[in-house]
């Protein structure tokens, strides 16, 4: 099982971005693998507004059209709870909720690969699938 971030659903869908080729790449290759993808409504929720406020509706269509390749891992209370603790506990300006979302639902799964260009994930003892 792959974990996707934020990161790489925004690389994909930006041509400009500095990683879109490297993204396109691996996002091909993901899909003709087969290998599960996975993610929260965290994630989710912050690459649709990411989306919207970049490039319109359409993209956020778009998005919309890949869903049935994911598997989403839904945050309940309790996890959005670790997720803050986590949060306000490492006290970093560019780390975010649903980063920490993130690292405590591949914890949760027992996922130990992402697809991000966010080194908070390796920081966190994840690798990078690049």
């Amino acid at each position: 099982m792959i974990y996707i971030d934020t990161s790489a659903f925004y690389a994909i869908f930006d041509e400009d971005d500095a990683n879109h080729k490297q993204a396109k790449k691996i996002w091909v290759a993901l899909i003709q693998s087969q290998e599960t993808l996975a993610c929260n409504n965290y994630v989710l929720v912050e690459t649709n507004a990411l989306l919207q406020r970049r490039f319109g509706m359409s993209a956020v269509l778009d998005l919309q059209k890949i869903m049935p390749l994911l598997q989403v891992e839904w945050m309940t209370s309790e996890y959005h709870h670790f997720a803050t603790t986590a949060l306000l506990s490492v006290n970093l300006r560019d780390l975010s909720l649903a980063d920490c979302s993130s690292f405590e639902s591949m914890r949760r799964l027992g996922i130990e690969k992402v697809f991000a260009f966010d080194d908070h994930f390796r920081q966190q003892g994840f690798e990078l699938v690049n």
